[in-house]
Formats: C-alpha cells, sequence, structure tokens
C-alpha cells in the first residue's frame, strides 16, 4: 500500500474508532495517583509513566493526584469517569486493599480492570532524630504502660504499616483497638509530621525515608520483613521478638468496562515499561522489589490479598 493511502486508512480507522488498540492506547495514557504526591504511590505511578516513555510505550502520560480514603476517593472518581477507556490507568495496592476492608467501601477493585502487579517493598518504622526514644524495645516499653501515648504515623486506616502496628501491639500484649494511630492522605504529610515530632513512630516503605534516614533525621528501628533488607543494619521485628511479617506491593489497574483486546494492549505497554532501563533504574534508586504478574493471575493474587488481609485484621483486632 503505497504511504499517502495507509496514511489516508489510518485517518478513517482512527475517527471511527477501529484503529487497532495497541496504536490508540500508546497515543497518550491517563493515569490516576489515588494519593497526594510526595508517598510511594505517586513516585511509582511517576517512574512507571517515565518508563512508559522512555521505552516507547507511551508517547505522553499525563498524571491526576487524588488522595484519600486508602486510595478509596481515588478509585471512585476512575471508576465513574474513566468507563471504557483503553487509555486509563490507575496505580494502587496493599494500602487500597486494607481501606477498602476497614472503610467498608461501597466501591470495590471488582469494577475497574487487573492488569500487573509492579513491585514488593516492606515497611521501615522510623523515630524522629530528636526522639527521647532510641530503639523499638523502648518504644513497645512505652506502649505497653500507655498505649495512648504513642502515635504511630503512617498511611490510611487499613494500610501495611497501621495493620504492622496492630500485630505489634498484639504481640506485645497490648490491645490493638487502643493503639493512637494518625493516618495521614500521602507521604509527603506523613514525613513532615515525623520530622516535625509530631508522631512517635512513623511507618512506610524504606524508599519514602531513605533520604532522610541517610542524613541522620531518622532513625529506623525496625523492618517488617522476614529477614534484614540487603546492604542495610535494621532488626527485623522478629529479630526483636515478635511475630511480625508483612510486606506491601504495588500495581496498576485498567479502567472499568475496557474490551479484552484493550486490556491486552494495555498489559503489553506496561510489561514493556517493566523491561526497560528506565524503570531498573527506578527499582534501584527506591529500593524496590520487581514482582511483575499481570492479567487474570493478578486478579486472583488480588482476591487473595482481601481474604488473607481481612483476616489479618480480624485476629490483630482491627475490625
Amino acid at each position: 500500500m503505497r504511504r499517502d493511502a495507509f496514511l489516508k486508512t489510518c485517518a478513517v480507522l482512527l475517527a471511527s474508532g477501529t484503529l487497532p488498540m495497541s496504536a490508540q492506547a500508546s497515543a497518550n495514557l491517563k493515569m490516576m495517583i489515588p494519593a497526594n504526591p510526595g508517598g510511594g504511590w505517586d513516585a511509582t505511578g511517576r517512574a512507571l509513566g517515565k518508563a512508559l516513555q522512555d521505552s516507547g510505550a507511551a508517547s505522553t502520560v499525563s498524571f491526576e493526584n487524588k488522595g484519600g480514603a486508602a486510595g478509596v476517593i481515588g478509585l471512585s472518581q476512575f471508576v465513574n469517569s474513566a468507563k471504557g477507556d483503553g487509555n486509563a490507568l490507575m496505580i494502587m495496592g496493599a494500602v487500597m486493599v486494607g481501606g477498602i476492608i476497614t472503610g467498608k467501601s461501597p466501591v470495590s477493585l471488582d469494577k475497574v480492570t487487573p492488569l500487573a502487579r509492579l513491585t514488593t517493598e516492606y515497611n521501615v518504622f522510623v523515630l524522629p532524630a530528636n526522639s527521647p526514644f532510641k530503639s523499638m524495645k523502648e518504644v513497645i516499653e512505652q506502649l505497653k504502660k500507655d498505649p495512648g501515648s504513642v502515635k504511630w504515623g503512617g498511611g490510611s486506616r487499613g494500610s501495611t504499616e497501621h495493620i504492622a502496628a496492630a500485630m505489634l501491639a498484639r504481640e506485645a500484649g497490648v490491645d490493638a483497638s487502643k493503639i493512637n494511630y494518625v493516618a495521614f492522605r500521602g507521604g509527603g504529610e506523613a514525613v513532615a509530621a515525623i520530622l516535625g515530632g509530631n508522631v512517635t513512630v512513623g511507618g512506610s516503605g524504606y524508599s519514602e525515608f531513605q533520604q532522610y534516614i541517610e542524613a541522620g533525621k531518622m532513625t529506623p528501628i525496625a523492618v517488617t520483613s522476614a529477614t534484614r533488607l540487603k546492604g542495610l543494619s535494621i532488626p527485623t521485628l522478629k529479630e526483636l521478638g515478635f511475630n511480625v511479617e508483612i510486606g506491601n506491593w504495588r500495581g496498576v489497574y485498567g479502567a472499568a468496562d475496557i474490551t479484552p483486546s484493550q486490556r491486552k494492549a494495555l498489559i503489553e505497554l506496561v510489561v514493556k515499561a517493566s523491561r526497560s532501563k528506565s524503570w531498573a533504574d527506578s527499582l534501584a534508586k527506591n529500593s524496590w522489589t520487581s514482582a511483575v504478574m499481570t492479567g487474570d493471575e493478578f486478579g486472583d493474587f488480588v482476591d487473595r490479598e482481601f481474604a488473607s488481609l481481612r483476616a489479618t485484621m480480624v485476629k490483630a483486632g482491627m475490625i
């Protein structure tokens, strides 16, 4: 086919909406980040957006931040505004699953389309540099004396750091319902509260605290992994005598009511981005572990996470 004839054919197909989904999807992607700027979802979404463009999977990626209620506010907007849109993406993760459970949200992930899990990460608990406490042992001793006097700061209710704090309290013989947990809408707010001494202990992924730990502004006192994080000397909660292990993960969903071909095209774009140097650099920079899982396998994984987190929350006395 001659070039001019080919271009005319593409123009007709585009106007009629019948251009192949892979071609349409690569034109201009829109990404919902259901959290305020400065946190893990924001970093993940923008790193993925950069990788999509650097790898040639997308020509442009625009972002919208909509924080609150463990991502459920952004989820609700995404469900309502992006229905059938084969160019729309939404960042999400374990925090959203926990938030849907604790908030008893009428909007759930069954309204949108699972595309891919991207990363896993464990939570680190930190103290501000000027804290009167020097270790998790001292924090727990105070928790036993007066549970309400220890303020735990982190992501939304139902986040993995919230669950970890409740599990830790239970392990220490403290009524988990009495812990004083302060939820923040975004990582930036949580960091400011920790640095300002407005909370006793902060919890989040290591990547969100890394620069402050390295600058001596925060002191890491425990990590929620089974073994110590590679290259770091932060003790695990299990090392400290508490049987607490919980991981965080992040992924990406597509809009409701997209076609199988639209879903396939979006998964292919995300996978292409995940194999790029840009994404590898982001993994290394943020101490994220690649955990790519796609399509129905990812959807089944999320269903299992719902059941597992609900059981954990019941056991910890959170719901």
